[in-house]
């Protein structure tokens, strides 16, 4: 008696699509997705940070032994007179 049926299954697409019309429930689907993938990285976030702290520094250590990048020398731009710059452009 609690069995799902295909009649049932089909009443349900018939009633969502009545509901929401076909060009909605696509984009409605494809949001529930990235819902949901969501959800999945953001609970195995919270199980990986249940890890033990050697993890955290091996990757401490290994962020430790980087070199910052020396700073660029840039050169500053030329100077233009802008009175001569006019003359140039007609």
């Amino acid at each position: 008696m609690g069995a799902v049926r295909p009649w049932h299954i089909a009443v349900l697409v018939v009633l969502l699509v009545l509901l929401f019309g076909a060009k909605r429930l696509p984009d409605a689907a494809r949001s529930l997705g990235r819902s949901l993938r969501i959800i999945k990285a953001e609970t195995k976030g919270l199980v990986d940070d249940g890890k033990s702290d050697d993890d955290l520094a091996e990757k401490a250590d290994a962020q430790a032994g980087r070199q910052p990048l020396p700073p660029v020398q840039a050169s500053p731009p030329p100077v233009v007179d802008p009175v001569q710059r006019s003359r140039d452009v007609i």
